[in-house]
């Protein structure tokens, strides 16, 4: 049985967490392996809607083992709420492993991303101010605070009164904020320690052992390719690896063991946040999409930025993931118009680029180069079958296959689970 890795291919939002969802009853186990509260997966299981942001998907699955890797960046108090609602709505969480590697998201880095983010004015990056980012520059700086950390109070305060030393002069003398108290935080972490004890587990030898014994396991990464700190548009990026490779650094699997990766695109493309968007639309088809896919932020709630698909942006996730397969979601919401571009390369001073430019100044000011094919008006909402879909629909997606150069192997033509296409088997 197969490791399958689940990666965004634009900038997120892509609908990754159906995606693995959709796998989940056939799943033994689904990893979530960087990022941390920052991002969310919607996913619609009949009537319900679930928004998930620090849980893998496969916590919906009955029998499937979901398990935050040592890769995730965890606040406790976001991680509880969200099981407790879900265990509110009847949903068993009784399964969850957590790395005892994970590093922890304290309160100060809470304070700290948004300070920072304030003080940076126009350049700032746009974060959500969850304090991902200073917690993954801590890991960095081997002053970051683990799950493990929490099961020796003494070590913990030697931690987090090492860390403060530094992020209190800053809070204090540069951002004119009060100090953090050693004690006040020590504590408040501390509460979590009993209740977070039964999940923590080396998770990456249970994931080997998994996999040695014929599992499936299925790596679900948090944000996407555009977003990856190495190969996204730094630096309006996110702090960790959300590129395929990732899935082995964040979840202490080696690349041996991975047999498929699958990349998740819109058949349309969106962005949260600042920095470039080559085919961003600032006119009433931005808004036609922006409402009719309902692109606000599942966790921030913010409006996302909206544009036509990008073959650019898909070829180069293909590349930098070694995808093997594209999943295709809300193919539904281009359903009324007469035609529907598709950029196919960029025009930076003149210069035709069907790659991505080399360079980030290039790709800020790139301007699309579109290919126009004929839309449709029928509702493909029920369509279960890629000869269901009307002609001109068959005919668009087939145009991105080959634009994009990977195939699409699952359609999604609605927000349900049952609201997809399935062209070839992702764990076939």
């Amino acid at each position: 049985m197969p490791a399958v890795v689940v990666v965004g291919a634009q900038w997120g939002d892509e609908g990754k967490g159906k995606a693995t969802d959709q796998l989940g009853s056939r799943v033994d186990y689904v990893v979530k392996f960087n990022g941390g509260n920052n991002a969310g997966h919607t996913v619609v299981v009949g009537d319900e809607k679930y928004a998930l942001h620090l849980l893998p998907s496969g916590i919906l699955s009955p029998g499937c083992v979901p398990v935050i890797g040592n890769g995730v960046v965890i606040d406790l108090e976001v991680l509880f709420e969200e099981i407790d609602g879900l265990e509110a709505r009847g949903m068993d969480t009784s399964k969850l492993l957590v790395s005892a590697n994970a590093h922890l998201i304290p309160p100060y880095n809470r304070t700290l991303d948004k300070v920072t983010e304030r003080f940076l004015g126009k350049r700032q990056i746009g974060t959500t101010g969850r304090g991902i980012g200073p917690t993954y520059a801590d890991k960095m700086s081997r002053v970051g605070i683990r799950v493990q950390d929490l099961f020796d109070a003494s070590i913990l305060r030697q931690k987090v009164e090492g860390a403060l030393q530094q992020k209190n002069q800053l809070l204090v003398k540069v951002f004119n904020r009060r100090a953090v108290d050693v004690d006040e935080v020590t504590e408040t972490l501390l509460g979590y320690t009993e209740r977070l004890r039964p999940m923590v587990a080396d998770t990456s030898l249970a994931l080997n052992k998994a996999l040695d014994d014929g599992q499936t396991v299925v790596f679900e990464a948090g944000q996407a390719t555009m977003l990856d700190v190495d190969h996204g548009t730094y630096p309006f990026v996110t702090s960790s690896s959300a590129v395929s490779a990732g899935a082995c650094t964040g979840s202490g699997i080696g690349p041996t063991r991975i047999d498929r990766i699958v990349g998740v695109v819109k058949a349309y493309t969106t962005r949260v946040g600042e920095g470039p968007f080559p085919t961003e639309l600032l006119d009433e088809d931005g808004e036609f999409l922006r409402k009719t896919g309902g692109e606000y932020g599942t966790t921030t709630g913010r409006p996302r930025r909206t544009g036509w698909y990008d073959a650019v942006i898909a070829r180069y996730a293909g590349r930098v993931n070694g995808l093997t397969d594209l999943v295709l979601t809300k193919l539904d919401v281009l359903t009324g118009l007469e035609k529907v571009p598709v950029c196919v390369a960029y025009d930076v001073d003149g210069v035709r680029h069907d790659e991505m430019p080399p360079d980030q100044s290039s790709f800020h000011h790139a301007t699309p180069i579109y290919e126009y094919l004929d839309g449709w008006w029928e509702d493909i909402s029920q369509a279960r079958a890629f000869d269901e879909l009307p002609e001109n629909t068959q005919k668009y997606v087939l145009a991105l296959e080959e634009m994009s150069g990977t195939r699409i192997s699952s359609i999604g033509v609605g927000p349900d689970r049952e609201a997809t296409i399935v062209r070839h088997d992702l764990l076939g």
